[in-house]
């Protein structure tokens, strides 16, 4: 007898609905088709034992199971409750008149048990799309695929739960969901907060104006100067995400499995991977992609510590995710596309030894280490970094005061303000919304100059000898930090505040 069982396949950050046909015929043989990986073709060991610890069996027929579409290539364990249940209902082993109502996936324990999947809410939104009853999953799945509305979702322990189901009618407890609630509730307040950090007030004004625009910034410093505290605290201040952002960034994080319990993520992710990671780890790939660190900081802040220990190929290929805040990967069969708009934060020592121009410390570095040093950073790269500060040591009358600083709170009101003020500007636009993604015609639209900020900016970067990439630079901190100060036009201040976060365009520095 053929039945058909319903699953899905994710590639990139969506799903495509899969049919499993099973049929049981005279002959005796398991025949597993449509692509599926080792995962799957293992299957038919999990599901033997699952079936018999629960009183069931995989009968001694010919049993084929198509994969539908046969030509898109299936993997991971996802598929093993679907294919039992699929073998049971061809084998008149158990009742299962609406199978085509629901989609069915699980990974199954020898017990029975039902172990998480991967993928469970695109999985979800494409189940509504296609038009079923509901969703049938693993129960740590639950709360993340109950996100989508329209859609009964069933999170069960193990399979005996599911023929009972569909065999005797007994009622699957129902997970339900008010996502508006359940963003607002895990809405909670980072754990890292600004006043924790001592003195350091101009590199706090700098990182609140990286904060209100989106802007990328490097941290240059010696050792122990709080690069990494620093960094650490940016997510508190940036604008709580909507709940766009927030469905955006689960379906992310769920592709790859690392979505809570709590089911929608609230907090903006931040990342910090190693400096020995590979291209792919970082950009996304593999011979069946996943997403990379890049993504996983979609809407969130990418720490990169250390930047120059990062091999050379690792950072130039952020180069184009950084410009067009998505990243492609292409296969011979299929191409996917992973979201990757974050804001880049790196951090570096100004020299090999660590206290390049640190008057206490003695300078261990020639002017030949230093240019190997500072050129594993390309200038390509540098073109994408809006502001580069340096980072100088806290005195110890400063650390040891026990007065606290401004709190996270108060400057991520101010923030917010700023970013209301952008995406006014920029309600026209699909693809840009705060200042550090304008153009260079927007640029020349929401950034003009008086006279007098002209010559200011002539005269800093003749005599400061800045480079031409750190024109549109300037211009864009520049627009940020008037609208932290609530006003239309650029000034003068606003200029020179914006030229003295351009360190590594200095002569120098780079040569």
């Amino acid at each position: 007898m053929l039945k058909k069982v319903f699953a899905s396949a994710v590639f990139g950050v969506e799903a495509s609905t899969i049919t499993v046909e099973v049929n049981v015929d005279k002959g005796v043989g398991y025949h597993l088709v449509g692509l599926p990986d080792n995962a799957i073709k293992e299957s038919n060991f999990r599901i033997a034992a699952a079936l018999q610890n629960n009183g069931y069996r995989i009968p001694g027929k010919k049993i084929i199971i198509n994969m539908s579409p046969a030509d898109l290539r299936k993997e991971g364990s996802a598929y093993d409750l679907t294919l039992a249940i699929g073998i049971l209902a061809s084998t008149d082993q158990i009742k299962a008149e609406d199978l085509d109502k629901y989609l069915i996936m699980g990974e199954l324990s020898l017990d029975g048990g039902l172990q998480p999947i991967k993928g469970a809410l695109p999985i979800a939104v494409k189940a509504r799309e296609e038009g079923f009853k509901g969703f049938i999953l693993p129960a740590q799945n639950a709360k993340e695929a109950a996100i989508v509305d329209n859609l009964e979702v069933y999170g069960v322990e193990n399979i005996k739960q599911v023929i009972n189901f569909f065999d005797k009618g007994e009622p699957l407890e129902q997970t339900i969901i008010n996502t508006r609630e359940e963003f607002e509730k895990n809405l909670d307040f980072p754990e890292f907060d600004f006043s924790d950090v001592k003195g350091q007030e101009g590199i706090k004004r700098c990182m609140e104006i990286a904060a209100a625009g989106g802007h990328n910034i490097i941290l240059i410093g010696p050792p122990g100067a709080g690069k990494t505290m620093l960094a650490k605290r940016l997510p508190s201040i940036l604008p709580p995400m909507t709940l766009h952002e927030a469905l955006e960034t689960t379906k992310i994080h769920s592709v790859v499995g690392r979505v809570k319990d709590t089911g929608l993520m609230a907090q903006r992710p931040f990342r910090s991977p190693h400096h020995t990671i590979s291209n792919v780890a970082l950009v996304g790939g593999g011979s069946y992609p996943q997403p990379g660190e890049i993504s996983l900081s979609h809407n969130g802040v990418l720490f990169l510590d250390e930047l120059p220990e990062f091999k050379r190929e690792v950072l130039e290929v952020m180069r184009q995710p950084l410009e067009d805040r998505e990243v492609t990967i292409s296969r011979a069969k299929f191409t996917v596309t992973y979201p990757s708009s974050f804001m880049l934060v790196a951090s570096m020592n100004p020299s090999p030894s660590g206290f390049f121009n640190d008057p206490d410390a003695p300078i261990t570095s020639s002017p030949a280490e230093m240019q190997r040093y500072m050129g594993k950073i390309s200038g390509p790269l540098l073109d994408r970094i809006d502001i580069h500060i340096e980072v100088t040591p806290v005195p110890f009358d400063k650390l040891s005061d026990d007065r606290k600083g401004e709190t996270s709170v108060d400057i991520r009101k101010r923030v917010t303000k700023a970013r209301e003020v952008q995406t006014k500007r920029f309600e026209d636009s699909d693809s840009v919304h705060y200042n550090a993604q304008m153009n260079v015609k927007q640029i020349r639209k929401h950034c003009v100059l008086d006279d007098a900020s002209k010559q200011l900016l002539k005269t800093a970067m003749e005599r400061l000898n800045l480079s031409a990439r750190a024109y549109d630079r300037i211009l864009k901190v520049s627009r940020t930090i008037a609208d932290l100060e609530g006003v239309n036009n650029i000034n003068g201040a606003h200029i020179s505040e914006a030229i003295q976060y351009r360190s590594l365009d200095r002569d120098g520095w780079l040569g």
